[in-house]
């Protein structure tokens, strides 16, 4: 496997924010947890938050597409989702008492699948859907952030995701940002960003998240 980045902390959650605050996990997308990452954590750190940031590939990261495909088809999905229960776990012995999940591509499935489990009460999820075999009940408000331009399998399309989603009484909201593709938002993969609709998205993302943890 080529293009390899070493990254802090390796396997560790990198913790943002004061113990005891509402908690927001950011799951990482399928390059790793890339440096872009702790901008959007301070940024919800400066909203308020408790802030923790999993290493779901043990302290490695790309920026190349293919390796990226390598690491996640490496990933065990079992594992990656406890990792998540983890973080919630320390979070809730330090006094949190709600507790978002915003995930991107890889992570922001990791996420939806997740939040099945109730342990959630809001889930931002950029990129991403459930195909109908792994859809279950989604009892938290969802936020859905699309790319205008992706690829989905069959089953996995936004419009029969969300429709699934409200057939459940799922409340859900979504946006697609026009001229984007797919990993908009990860301001580390250069020739992928849209300045302009992450930002836009990140916004709607902190809206979202105080609407659902804190007010």
């Amino acid at each position: 496997m080529s293009d390899l980045v070493a990254i802090p902390s390796p396997g560790v959650p990198l913790y943002y924010g004061e113990p005891g605050s509402p908690l927001v996990v950011l799951v990482h997308d399928w390059y790793g947890r890339l440096p872009w990452l702790e901008n959007y954590a301070k940024g919800l750190e400066h909203q308020g938050y408790r802030v923790a940031v999993p290493d779901l590939y043990a302290g490695v990261a790309t920026i190349d597409e293919t390796t990226a495909e390598e690491l996640m088809n490496e990933l065990d999905v079992a594992t990656a989702l406890a990792s998540v229960d983890d973080v919630i776990q320390v979070a809730r012995m330090e006094g949190t008492e709600r507790v978002g999940v915003v995930g991107f591509s890889l992570g922001g499935w990791l996420t939806l699948l997740h939040a099945q489990g109730g342990a959630v009460d809001a889930v931002v999820a950029y990129y991403a859907t459930l195909g109908t075999s792994q859809h279950g009940v989604i009892p938290c408000p969802v936020l859905l952030q699309f790319a205008e331009a992706d690829e989905w399998g069959e089953g996995e399309d936004p419009e029969s995701f969300v429709d699934r989603l409200k057939d459940h009484g799922t409340p859900v909201t979504e946006f697609t940002y026009l001229g984007t593709a797919h990993s908009f938002a990860n301001a580390t993969i250069v020739d992928r960003v849209d300045v302009n609709a992450a930002a836009l998205a990140f916004a709607r993302t902190a809206s979202f998240l105080e609407k659902h943890l804190v007010d």
